[in-house]
């Protein structure tokens, strides 16, 4: 048992099913935002659309989400995650599901708009559920597991989505995909009521706004996110088309190659998820043992570029995996660090706030993508600024945090 607020206390089956649902949550929601990566090619020949038009999409989930997430971390913190996290689903949901009525870019980009304002809401709150139910030794495995939710998602989705839109028409993996939201709104209501926060951390609080915007602590964590999910961004848009570029793959046979760099990003989350906390038991001080997990993450990405020379799409795969394996290792780290140092009542604001960053850096990588494809120059300029991100991220962490310390809430 945990112990909760006011001496309550909660069964480890409780958070044990917790976790299980900001899982599954996580992963439909990446799910949903895939699915019109993975069909770029038929609807480009449908529509007609070129590589900037595709970009134009892309930059307008990012746009919307980011200004979304001005607001997601008042919307969480003053709704309390039960409640926030249950709109949230409904919201995104049905406006995957209205994609299967578009038909000009505009009517796809008022969808990609709803579905950024509704997708927006999972990370914070995600992350604000393991800040204040979750006892500190629990928190960071568990961040762990969450986040290789996004990566499951992402091996599922190329290996389902093109085989069911070639059988059925890309309409139906549309209205499939954002009807899954709804089965899992039913286990979240029922999931999440019995849930007590640990210690005395309010699950609902006004924001003071002044506090955290002069808080170096949350402009560490607005940077990192800054300097590294613009990788995140730009594999999950454009890897698909790399591979069709790059290796003449038809659309069903995207599949596998995808599948392969997800589940090495899935790899490094859950390595980083129990890296941190196996350097803490060796006797590493919490700002050694976080910043050398982050320092090992940052390290393997530089093999990342290298898929531009490969001559296999498995071998490119690999490559482009361990650029994954890496992001997710440091994401997990970013998430620990946020819930370690910032107070958990900010939590959701400041990942909120970090979101922002990453969704704008993503805007700007995809669009230099479109820019850089429809002038010839190719692949190489975001190869080239996936490789360096996570050096210059942990140098930026360093110098706003030389020493990371435990928060007291």
């Amino acid at each position: 048992m945990n112990q909760g607020s006011g001496g309550q206390t909660v069964a480890r089956g409780t958070i044990g099913l917790l976790i299980v649902l900001l899982f599954l949550g996580n992963a439909l929601n990446y799910v949903d935002r895939q699915v019109l990566a993975l069909l770029k090619p038929t609807l480009e020949a449908e529509f007609g659309w070129s590589d900037a038009d595709y970009a134009h999409l892309g930059s307008s989930f990012q746009i919307a989400a980011a200004g979304a997430l001005l607001a997601v971390g008042w919307f969480v913190d003053r709704l309390g995650v039960r409640m926030a996290y249950g709109i949230a689903v409904v919201v995104w949901s049905a406006a995957g599901m209205a994609h299967a009525l578009a038909m000009t870019v505009q009517q796809f980009v008022a969808a990609r708009i709803v579905l950024a304002v509704g997708e927006s809401v999972s990370t914070p709150a995600g992350l604000k559920a393991a800040a204040i139910y979750m006892p500190p030794r629990q928190r960071n495995i568990a961040i762990g597991l969450i986040n290789t939710a996004p990566n499951i998602g992402a091996i599922l989705t190329p290996l389902l989505i093109p085989p069911l839109a070639l059988a059925f028409g890309w309409k139906a993996a549309f209205v499939l995909t954002g009807a899954l939201g709804f089965l899992w709104l039913a286990g979240w209501i029922f999931g999440t009521r019995k849930l007590v926060p640990v210690g005395n951390i309010p699950e609902r609080a006004p924001v003071k706004w002044g506090d955290l915007l002069s808080d170096r602590r949350s402009w560490t964590v607005v940077g990192a996110k800054a300097f590294t999910d613009c990788v995140w961004w730009f594999v999950l848009f454009w890897m698909p088309d790399f591979f069709s570029r790059q290796f003449n793959m038809a659309q069903g046979d995207l599949g596998g190659p995808i599948a392969v760099i997800f589940a090495m990003a899935a790899l490094g989350a859950i390595s980083s998820g129990a890296f941190y906390p196996l350097l803490l038991g060796r006797g590493f001080s919490v700002n050694a043992a976080r910043k050398i997990s982050m320092l090992f993450f940052a390290l393997v990405v530089l093999a990342m570029p290298l898929a531009l020379t490969a001559q296999s799409p498995w071998i490119a795969a690999l490559l482009i995996g361990c650029g994954l394996f890496a992001h997710q290792g440091f994401s997990t780290n970013i998430f620990g660090m946020t819930a370690d140092i910032v107070p958990g009542v900010r939590v959701a604001s400041v990942v909120a706030l970090g979101a922002v960053a990453g969704n704008l850096s993503g805007t700007a990588i995809i669009e230099l993508a479109g820019w850089s494809l429809d002038n010839g120059h190719g692949y190489w300029p975001m190869f080239a600024i996936c490789g360096g991100a996570y050096l210059a991220a942990l140098l930026f962490i360093q110098l706003m945090q030389p020493k990371l310390e435990l928060a007291q809430n």
